[in-house]
Parts: C-alpha cells; sequence; structure tokens
C-alpha cells in the first residue's frame, strides 16, 4: 500500500526517524518544519495522508488540520507531547483521524498510518495497468490479495496461507514490481512468527510458491532478485522464471 504521505514536524531528528521508516514501507514521503510550509505542500500535491505535529512555528498542527478539514477529507494523524484526555478529544474534533503522543514508536506510527491508509480505501496508482487496488485488496494480473478478509486467490482459486505466509505475500503485492529485502520483509513479520530470521522468509516464499505458482521451480508471479531479495512480478508471464535478475529460482 504505497502512497504519498506529507510529514510536518518541527523536530528535524524526529522528522527524518519517521520519514526513514514510512519510506522503508514503500511510501513517498514530503517532509516540512512548520504549518505555513504543511499546508502550502498539500496544496501543491494533495497526500494520501498527512502526519501532522501539534506544536510547530508560524502555524500549529491544530490550525492546520482545521484548514484541511474545509478543504479534504485527507486523512491526519496527529503527533503530540501533550497527552491531557481534553487535548486529544480537541484534535479529534478539529478532524484529526489518529493521535499519538510524543515519544512515539516509529513502527507504531508506521502500522498506524496503514491503518488509515486502508480505511481510506487507498489505492496505489496502477503500474502499466497491472495492478489496481480492488476496494481493499491488492489485484496483481490473477493473484488477489485481501487484507481485510485475509485471503488469497489465484486465477479465483481459494489459496490457504499461515499468517506468516499472509503477511509476506501481502506486502509484497503492495508494490508490484518492488524488491523487497528479506529484512525489509522481516519487519512485517514481527507479531505473526515468534522467531523470525531471513530463514524464515525463504520458507515462506518456498511455501507460497508451492500455493500460488503453476511450476513452484520456475515461478511467475513470486520472483528471487539475486543477492537484494523478492519481489511480486507486476507482469507475470509464462516465460518468467525470475524477472530477468538472476538465476532461475529455487
Amino acid at each position: 500500500m504505497c502512497a504519498y504521505v506529507v510529514l510536518a514536524d518541527d523536530d528535524p531528528k524526529q522528522a527524518d526517524l519517521i520519514r526513514r521508516y514510512l519510506e522503508r514501507e514503500g511510501h513517498s514521503v514530503g517532509v516540512v518544519h512548520d504549518g505555513r510550509a504543511a499546508l502550502d505542500e498539500i496544496r501543491r500535491r494533495m497526500p494520501d495522508l498527512v502526519v501532522l505535529d501539534w506544536m510547530m512555528p508560524r502555524v500549529d498542527g491544530l490550525d492546520v488540520c482545521r484548514v484541511l478539514r474545509r478543504e479534504s477529507e485527507v486523512p491526519v494523524l496527529m503527533l503530540t507531547a501533550r497527552a491531557e484526555e481534553d487535548d486529544l478529544l480537541l484534535a479529534l474534533d478539529l478532524g484529526a483521524d489518529d493521535y499519538m503522543t510524543k515519544p512515539c514508536s516509529p513502527r507504531e506510527l508506521v502500522a498506524r498510518v496503514r491503518t488509515l491508509l486502508r480505511r481510506a480505501g487507498h489505492a496505489a496508482a496502477p503500474g502499466a495497468g497491472t495492478v489496481q487496488k480492488a476496494g481493499p485488496a491488492y489485484v496483481v494480473g490473477g493473484l488477489v490479495v485481501d487484507p481485510d478478509r485475509f485471503e488469497v486467490r489465484v486465477e479465483g482459486r481459494l489459496v490457504d496461507c499461515t499468517p506468516g505466509e499472509f503477511r509476506v505475500l501481502e506486502v509484497l503485492a503492495s508494490a508490484p514490481g518492488r524488491v523487497f529485502t528479506r529484512k525489509q520483509v522481516l519487519e512485517h513479520l514481527h507479531g505473526i512468527d515468534r522467531y523470525v530470521t531471513t530463514r524464515t522468509v525463504d520458507g515462506h516464499v518456498m511455501n507460497l510458491r508451492r500455493k500460488i505458482e503453476r511450476d513452484p521451480t520456475r515461478p511467475e508471479r513470486l520472483l528471487t532478485v539475486y543477492g537484494v531479495g523478492y519481489k511480486v512480478a507486476d507482469a507475470p508471464s509464462p516465460e518468467a522464471s525470475d524477472g530477468g535478475t538472476g538465476p532461475r529460482a529455487r
């Protein structure tokens, strides 16, 4: 689920940390450090989601949120060091969709961003007509990955996946053609598998190929990029074995 996110935070170190986590998730991030710049950037290019610090110079986050709600329905995640219930209610009343107090976990923030985007029905831009977001599901050729229903289908056939297998396929299908390293995939397995290593990822991929490929020894959908990681092919073809990026996947 790749998106364009505007991150407005007057703390450069915090902003850089959050940016790196969001980019690892596959999102494009525009970083600004005051409320006026946030409004300018949002009006220049409407984002899919805004991460908004409350206390910023020039225009504070509450005023930015108030203006945004007059102009759009873009999801807003508010960040603030203020933790009183009245502050939370005020932010929500002004139109924030979610609220996190500082210091916050970047991993939790990424998870909340993922949830907000899903609720908003965010669709990744189709690549050459081969991928589309149909409701909450990722559709790549004949492969359908539906996070809300926890379902995988191949050419209409329901595929039974374990939670770990599903999470691996979900992250890869969210950005067809993009190569994910094993480490990046591992980040999506925490909380699903108790003990996770890069070999865990390899095992899930091997099992998925048995379930979604016509010939698991010559994969067309779930490809290995030698020395880097894995990807879901954005245009599966009978001739594909590893996307032309390395030796035949095993």
